[in-house]
């Protein structure tokens, strides 16, 4: 080892320019080739990898959640790996990787990390590793225990302090879980290994790397998965301005391998400047159309709702409300395009004020949601004309904004024709099934079809069904072995046993029980698995981090052919649920109830929402049902992200495409899914969210 050291040394007296950013692991982190450097990325940034090596295919999704944390997502493919050779393991993993220390010209960045923290614990390993820029190198050395202590291992010094650090427990039978428990009493004990490496900058897109790796590959060298003759790994980097990175490593002085990764921040959209239409400029009180009219008189009011209407839909606003008075006017809208919702906002005060008589000084926008309103928010028709063109007009006129709940308002000024309303719409449609262990991706796909019938503000009711023309969903053989109520584990069987499918049948209302409040009432078919009765009253006011909710339920299974049947499991769920603004766009979210097994915990939830709307999040149940009892992964959790339309297009639009990743479907910790929670059908337009937005008002 030492000579392999002093070469890296040599080769780091030869660097003088600063180093450029770091390179991805084969473990889809920070890193040389298969060992972790301190480094992170830049805060927000997401890393997808690929790689192929021997009979080793990693695939890993890694988010900087916070600017010093990262945390990845893996998902392996190992060749002929379990039952004597003849069957791949398909293998889950979770890292956590915390920067202590920011490097310093005198001293080296330093981190702390686990691998495969709540996997099966094939990976299962934690380290201590710092790193050091030196011209055109970067200097890594660290400590490996777990895996990363396979070669050259020595004595735990953390035995000084106590014996239990001297050993380390097996991760599970033969060394391997498959429970995806959170091992406490793993990590940072047994034997430790020294590990280290280098990154040479030989330009500003190629980059080389060598490092002294302390994982022996001991278990998938013992099936034959891989050959292993050397300590030593080498490695090619090429970046692209796109953010793709390509590279080739030999590990092992065997196995060649090939690795792409797509790097991106969510923070910034592809098309930055998006491609919608330039707004309306803000004209002179004076030159409005209707600039002569008095505002009190009926007949204004009806030329304003002739004219409003048409311009309004042609930036994708509903009028929904319209009332002028002496010096002000109101108008309820529905916001059917714009993403940011604080530029739906602006859109409508320009066509206001293009539009409105000149005796109109302040315009009152209230956006609502299934004809429920929101929030009121008042801006002065002359601070609109003062800040449109102004550098920091936005934020200015944010300040002299006024943003106020709006209870509900009655239909007052309603425009007429708007009730009843009916939407329909035809669509192809996909759904995946993720991580079976005898195929990690089933899809189904074909035709949905959506309905939906308005007879007044508040009230609803819609029908979603499906026509799958592709389901290898259905081929899934594994059935549930649950000792738990089956309310989720019997997913294969819905979808083996229907064909024309109803999703969703059921009615809804939406209702303002009174100030900085919200209500929802839905019955019918409420989701694929279970029909019922939900309830639920949020409380969210205007201003301030904190929301609270409770829901209760009744739900019955349904037939497993997703027609009208129902089954004789019935149940009573419900949660008190509390919604945090953290800031910096952080959203925590704690439920503590009963969930459809009959089983009682809490779900624990954070996402980080984007001023763009891209969002990632993670969370995790807990309820009474011990671990052996849930059965595979232990307990409930899984990782979810929300990618806007707009972000990839560019071209405004409220759709968006949706992903849940959960490593295993067991029945603990399931809960009812209910169309439309409050939270999340209200949450955008209060003040705090609205003013996240505000930069986009004028746009």
């Amino acid at each position: 080892m030492s000579g392999h050291l002093r070469i890296m040394s040599m080769l780091a007296a030869l660097c003088a320019l600063q180093a450029a950013a770091q390179t991805v692991s084969t473990l889809g982190t920070p890193g040389l080739i298969d060992m972790p450097t301190a480094e992170v990325f830049e805060d927000g940034e997401v890393a997808l990898t690929t790689l192929r090596f021997g009979g080793i295919q990693r695939n890993t999704a890694t988010v900087q959640i916070f600017p010093r944390i990262h945390g990845s997502f893996r998902y392996a493919i190992i060749d002929d790996f379990d039952q004597g050779g003849a069957r791949d393991r398909f293998d889950r993993s979770f890292d956590i990787h915390f920067q202590i220390a920011d490097e310093t010209p005198r001293s080296p960045a330093l981190a702390v990390g686990l691998r495969d923290f709540a996997g099966t614990g094939l990976l299962s390993s934690e380290y201590i590793v710092a790193t050091k820029t030196v011209g055109r190198a970067k200097l890594t050395g660290g400590l490996g225990w777990g895996r990363l202590a396979e070669r050259g291992s020595f004595d735990n010094p953390l035995g000084l302090f106590a014996e239990r650090f001297e050993t380390r427990p097996s991760a599970g039978a033969g060394g391997i879980s498959t429970t995806g428990q959170l091992d406490f009493g793993l990590y940072f004990r047994g034997p430790m290994a020294v590990f280290g490496g280098l990154d040479y900058q030989v330009t500003d897109r190629l980059s080389l790397q060598v490092e002294y790796s302390s994982d022996a590959y001991a278990q998938e060298e013992d099936r034959d998965v891989i050959d292993i003759e050397s300590p030593i790994n080498l490695g090619m980097n090429y970046r692209f301005p796109s953010g793709s990175n390509v590279r080739a490593h030999l590990i092992g002085g065997t196995e060649i391998g090939l690795q792409y990764t797509y790097l991106f921040n969510p923070k910034r959209r592809p098309i930055p400047g998006g491609r919608e239409g330039a707004p309306l400029t803000v004209p002179d009180a004076r030159a409005a159309r209707l600039a002569d009219l008095p505002p009190g008189a009926r007949e204004t009011q009806a030329a304003a709702r002739a004219a409003l209407v048409p311009l309004l839909a042609e930036e994708g606003i509903t009028l929904e409300g319209l009332s002028l008075e002496r010096r002000e006017a109101t108008v309820r809208i529905e916001n059917g395009r714009w993403d940011v919702e604080a530029q739906a906002i602006g859109r409508t005060a320009r066509v206001l004020a293009n539009v409105l008589p000149a005796g109109i000084e302040s315009f009152t926008i209230v956006p609502q949601t299934f004809g429920v309103a929101n929030t009121a928010i008042t801006l002065n028709r002359s601070d609109l004309r003062e800040l449109q063109t102004d550098f920091d007009g936005a934020w200015k006129s944010l300040a002299r904004a006024r943003i106020e709940d709006a209870p509900e308002a009655g239909r007052a000024g309603e425009v007429p024709g708007l009730y009843p309303e009916l939407r329909y719409g035809i669509a192809p449609y996909s759904a995946f099934s993720l991580f079976d262990p005898d195929q990690p991706v089933r899809i189904a796909a074909g035709l949905e079809l959506s309905l939906g019938l308005s007879p007044r503000p508040g009230l609803s009711f819609n029908a979603l069904t499906r026509y799958p023309l592709v389901d290898t969903i259905e081929e899934a053989s594994r059935r549930s072995d649950s000792v738990l109520p089956r309310v989720r584990s019997d997913a294969v069987l819905y979808a083996l046993e229907s064909e024309f499918e109803i999703n969703q049948l059921y009615g809804q209302y939406l209702f303002r029980p009174g100030g900085d409040l919200f209500g929802r009432v839905s019955a019918g078919y409420l989701e694929t698995m279970f029909a019922g009765l939900s309830g639920e009253v949020l409380w969210s006011p205007n201003e301030g981090p904190l929301a609270l909710g409770v829901e209760l339920n009744y739900a019955r299974q349904r037939d497993f052919d997703m027609l009208f049947g129902l089954q004789d499991y019935d149940v009573v769920t419900g949660h008190a649920s509390a919604y945090y603004d953290f800031g910096s766009g952080y959203l925590g979210q704690l439920d503590v109830g009963r969930y459809l097994a009959g089983d009682w915990g809490a779900t624990f939830s954070l996402d980080r929402e984007y001023n763009n709307g891209f969002r990632i999040g993670a969370y995790f149940t807990l309820t009474d049902v011990p671990f052996e009892e849930f059965g595979e992964g232990s307990f409930d959790k899984g990782i979810r992200f929300t990618v806007p339309l707009s972000w990839i297009t560019g071209e405004p639009s409220r759709g968006a495409v949706s992903q849940l990743i959960q490593p295993v479907l067991r029945d603990g910790g399931a809960r009812l899914s209910v169309p439309n929670r409050l939270h999340g059908v209200t949450r955008s337009y209060r003040a705090q969210s609205l003013a996240k937005g505000w930069g986009r008002v004028f746009r």
